[in-house]
């Protein structure tokens, strides 16, 4: 019988897993399976861009993964039972209708959503850019505004300062502003930061420095103190959160809820689950978690797929770098920093800035897409064989 391996999430680090498991096992041995929930690829870089009105092309599923050998299942994932090898699925739009799939080994790379932090008002009325459904929603709502109208985003990390620049620049007759808990760019080196600086005031953009969110309302939010900051629109990018599937599994999580893993991406209490992206609890080289970002999911997805094929065909399990090199950031279509950081994360003096690194991030953007649509690009002819047969008793795999 052949080993079945479920990718769970279709996003950065799941599409490219499972192209490069494609890629490297051989399908005599090996059956794999992603379940996303949407049938499109969405690139959630660029969902600030789609929210704006801007116009993205979205790749099909079935055709990023056509002629590869990849099983694609059109659901929500429900459920996931370790100690049955199960995942439970709901189907959307009855496509594919709710059932279970059995696995031998998983890849949980379900990814994150918007972090609410319990702040009232925020489910209700607020809007994020973390999830194609949300931004469309978002690109509905400023589609209505009238010029003058007040859109707030509220949070000063990567998310927010670009979801800022890019609303400033495409709809200059909006009035934009940002709340930050704290000094805008403060963890940028003194250039960028000033740089950063003077693309808000280029771009009109109005800061709210040290500004924490207590409530929003439909038409303000109210800050710490008290403040009351006019929002016709709230865009809610403080932070982000994992779905509380993996803490109900019964799989060891941190209090983030990510997936306590090991240096090779496998859950330190089910040997046959790994996970990649923002969902992985991964110690970096500098001993610290890596964020939930791109690049991320990009490290963590190349690990676990490495451990994976490597235990699975007998070969010496390698280890990939897990160091975060740094913040590559677009202020609109012309603008950008590229911002290096140290082995402790902390920002160096040397950054990129201006049209060049505008022209850098895009490049990134695209190289990124091109990955994904061609998941299994340089396919070996000869792929590699399991060591082993696929364990069905349910008993635990040896590290």
């Amino acid at each position: 019988m052949k080993h079945r391996i479920v990718v769970l999430g279709a996003g950065y680090a799941g599409a490219f897993a499972a192209g490069n498991l494609a890629r490297r096992l051989s399908p005599a041995d090996t059956e794999i399976t992603v379940v996303n929930a949407v049938s499109d690829f969405v690139e959630r870089m660029r969902l600030h861009q789609l929210a704006i009105g801007q116009d993205l092309a979205f790749r099909k599923l079935a055709d990023v993964f056509a002629g590869t050998g990849v099983r694609l299942r059109l659901a929500r994932v429900s459920g996931v039972d370790p100690e049955r090898r199960t995942v439970a699925v709901a189907g959307e739009d009855g496509e594919d209708g709710d059932g279970e799939l059995t696995y031998d080994t998983l890849l949980y790379a379900l990814g994150s959503s918007v972090a609410h932090h319990g702040v009232p008002g925020v489910a209700e009325y607020a809007f994020d850019v973390t999830g194609r459904s949300s931004a469309l929603r978002l690109r509905e709502r400023l589609a209505d505004l009238r010029e003058g109208s007040t859109v707030l985003v509220v949070g000063e990390g990567l998310t927010g300062i670009e979801t800022a620049t890019e609303f400033a620049e495409s709809r200059p007759d909006l009035s934009v502003a940002l709340a930050a808990r704290g000094e805008l760019g403060a963890w940028l080196s003194p250039k960028a930061r000033r740089h950063l600086r003077q693309a808000f005031a280029r771009l009109g953009i109005t800061v709210h420095e040290h500004t924490g969110i207590e409530a929003v309302e439909p038409t303000r939010a109210i800050a710490a103190d008290g403040t009351s900051i006019p929002a016709d629109v709230t865009v809610w990018s403080a932070g982000f959160a994992v779905h509380p599937i993996a803490a109900a599994s019964g799989l060891e999580v941190a209090e983030t809820g990510q997936i306590v893993v090991d240096r090779t991406m496998r859950s330190v209490s089910h040997p046959d689950v790994y996970a990649a992206g923002d969902c992985a609890y991964a110690i970096g080289e500098n001993g610290r978690p890596l964020p939930m970002s791109c690049a991320s999911a990009g490290y963590t997805n190349m690990q676990a797929t490495a451990a994976i094929i490597a235990r699975l065909t007998g070969s010496e399990v390698p280890t990939t770098g897990l160091k975060y090199h740094g913040n590559h950031i677009s202020l609109g279509r012309r603008d950008a920093i590229f911002q290096m950081v140290d082995e402790d994360v902390r920002s160096k003096s040397w950054y990129l800035g201006g049209r060049t690194a505008a022209w850098l991030k895009s490049g990134v953007l695209k190289g990124a897409g091109w990955s994904i649509a061609h998941p299994t690009f340089g396919m070996p002819k000869l792929k590699r064989r399991l060591a082993t047969a696929p364990d069905r008793t349910g008993a635990k795999v040896a590290a």
